[in-house]
């Protein structure tokens, strides 16, 4: 079944929230049966018929708030629970973080938001409904029939939340229809609309990259996910070792990293995604050589969702998703297009190559000017965490100021390489880059403040650095 293209899967259907009827409405799964299989948790499948019959009953189950923060942390729990959102035109709120911050500013954008979880710990400020547990002995009592319910594709299914300069969570809407044809396209770009896969994520279903990657893309391709979210390479290892093949990782950068660094034996795994950071190329090859695999990284932003992939062992080129296109205006890129729905500014220094193909050169925010001369916060980082000895490590500025027309005066760095002398780093260091960015000071951690998808929060930083430039 080719997915790559136009939104073929379309039935007439009507608004439950609206009453008006809409000739284009697309599945909720794409899978051929009832007994097709949508997950698996601990290596069990579960069918689609069960999928479907639980997400009928946690709709049931859930309240009148038309917006859900749903933070179920086991994959199969939030897929269920997004999917009962959607059928009954609630909308999922996406953010960023879960801060108390974070969550006092989306009461204020949705009143009548309430909570979803599968913690019986969760202390989030909202309303909460806990994801309710099966009754003993409702499997046997479940009628296996076979009705996929189609959903609007001009509904309104969530907001992703991305944080501007002032901190407040910034909303984009996304819509149904939208979010598949990304998620399609990228089907077809990574070769898995032919062929169903198991895919297991190493990153959190809350987060856009993992959303679309994880739960979308399982559920429109008519592939299975794992519940779990493994972070321990041991564990990595083992939970695909229990999925069946042809199998995806969705992963990081981060991760990958400490894969290799572990010398675990990989199970046989047929493909392997990156996102969220750019991967360097040599990390790329190493990976692509030890697990005897394929690895594809994939470019995009909150705003935009995923809009482009590349093969980084073979290329430094990005690919477009089709229908979208990038355009410069006075030196910033914008894209627009297929499932982007209207020009979005992108934060990054992109170089266009082709018409569906662009390089990409680090952050706008992370220009480095020094002396006049000119570098990025991703090249240093590359040139520092490509040293021998070096786990983790990053460039920062320690006074929290960015590139501007008039230059920075100095940047910092922490690094995590408890084998490497602070002289020795330093003197690597100078062989790899101009003696201007040489960091002021290098400083030594134990281990870098980053998040469940592998980022380094500014905040994050700037709290680290605080405590160790006092």
């Amino acid at each position: 079944m080719n997915t790559s293209s136009a939104l073929s899967d379309t039935y007439p259907i009507t608004s439950p929230r609206t009453g008006r009827s809409s000739l284009l409405a697309l599945p909720l799964i794409s899978h051929a049966g009832p007994d097709a299989v949508v997950a698996y948790r601990s290596g069990i499948p579960i069918p689609a018929w069960h999928f479907l019959a639980d997400v009928k009953r946690v709709a049931a189950a859930l309240p009148a708030g038309n917006h859900v923060l749903n933070v179920c942390s086991d994959r199969y729990r939030f897929t269920v629970g997004f999917a009962a959102s959607l059928i009954t035109a609630k909308i999922s709120l996406l953010p960023s973080t879960h801060t108390a911050e974070v969550i006092r500013q989306l009461t204020l954008f949705a009143p009548d938001v309430f909570c979803l979880t599968d913690d019986p710990n969760c202390d989030i400020d909202l309303p909460r409904t806990h994801y309710p547990e099966i009754d003993e002995g409702w499997l046997s009592c479940v009628q296996q029939s076979w009705h996929v319910p189609a959903i609007d594709a001009g509904q309104l299914a969530a907001y992703v939340f991305t944080s501007g300069s002032t901190g407040t969570p910034l909303p984009y809407k996304k819509t149904w229809g939208r979010l598949l044809r990304c998620v399609r396209d990228g089907a077809h770009r990574l070769s898995l609309d032919n062929r169903p896969h198991t895919i297991l994520g190493t990153v959190p279903p809350q987060h856009m990259y993992g959303f679309e990657s994880s739960v979308l893309l399982a559920l429109q391709t008519g592939g299975a996910l794992c519940a779990e979210r493994p972070f321990y390479p041991a564990d990595i290892c083992s939970t695909l070792a229990r999925a069946q093949r042809p199998r995806a990782l969705i992963s990081t950068p981060v991760h990958l990293r400490a894969l290799l660094a572990a010398e675990v034996a990989l199970p046989e795994t047929d493909l392997i995604v990156s996102a969220t950071a750019p991967l360097p190329s040599d990390l790329a090859r190493d990976v692509e050589e030890k697990f005897g695999t394929r690895l594809l990284e994939i470019y995009g932003s909150t705003e935009t969702g995923q809009i482009a992939t590349r093969r980084t062992a073979q290329t430094a080129e990005w690919q477009l998703w089709p229908g979208v296109t990038l355009s410069l205006r006075d030196g910033q890129a914008w894209a627009q297009g297929g499932h982007v729905e209207q020009p979005t500014l992108m934060c990054d220094v992109l170089e266009l190559t082709a018409d569906d193909r662009f390089l990409l050169h680090g952050r706008t925010a992370d220009l480095v000017n020094i002396a006049g001369k000119r570098s990025s916060l991703a090249y240093l980082n590359y040139q520092l965490n490509s040293i021998a000895g070096v786990v983790d490590g990053t460039f920062f500025f320690p006074d929290g100021s960015h590139a501007s027309s008039t230059g920075v005066t100095r940047v910092a760095a922490f690094v995590v390489a408890p084998t490497l002398e602070p002289a020795a780093l330093i003197e690597e260091l100078r062989r790899r880059v101009d003696p201007v960015f040489l960091p002021r000071p290098l400083l030594f951690v134990d281990r870098l403040p980053r998040n469940d998808t592998g980022k380094l929060p500014q905040d994050a930083l700037r709290e680290l650095a605080a405590r160790h430039l006092r």
